[in-house]
């Protein structure tokens, strides 16, 4: 079994570490930079993540949703609102249908407050594709919190 912790910075607001791999952001400490070796980047405006390493994230003809992330295809629910599907791997929600649970083998633990993704379980090794996947939730999680909460 692999236990993977998540780390924060000493306020909390964002993630830094996804087991011993490490997340660095920009000057300003608004947008991640870094992903372990993989530089993340962004769009002209800065606003849209568009790789992930050497993985090029495409969107939808709005330019609001990602649809593929290298060569893993992403799928939504019939409205369009919640990611289901990463690669291979079904995503699954907690009752109120807010927080991710599971990533394919990937378990996900909160905190108290169940805000903060704390910990990731699995009983499959993490490959390239989850440690992506994974990111790529924990990530999209994050901007809609922050466009909820302003």
């Amino acid at each position: 079994m692999v236990d993977i912790d998540l780390r924060y910075d000493r306020w909390g607001s964002r993630l830094v570490m996804i087991g011993t791999t490490g997340i660095a952001y920009d000057r300003l400490g608004s947008r991640a930079s870094e992903l372990g070796s993989w530089h993340l980047e962004y769009d002209r405006l800065g606003s849209r993540l568009v790789s992930i390493g050497p993985h090029r994230i495409e969107y939808d003809r709005l330019g609001t949703r990602p649809t593929q992330v290298g060569p893993w295809a992403i799928q939504y629910d019939h409205l369009g609102t919640r990611l289901v599907v990463f690669g291979g791997h079904a995503l699954t929600y907690d009752h109120i249908g807010s927080r991710v649970r599971t990533i394919g083998p990937l378990a996900i633990d909160y905190d108290r407050l169940g805000s903060r993704a704390r910990r990731v379980r699995s009983d499959a090794p993490f490959t390239e594709e989850l440690v992506v996947a994974l990111f790529l939730v924990l990530y999209l999680s994050a901007q809609a919190s922050a466009a909820a909460a302003g």
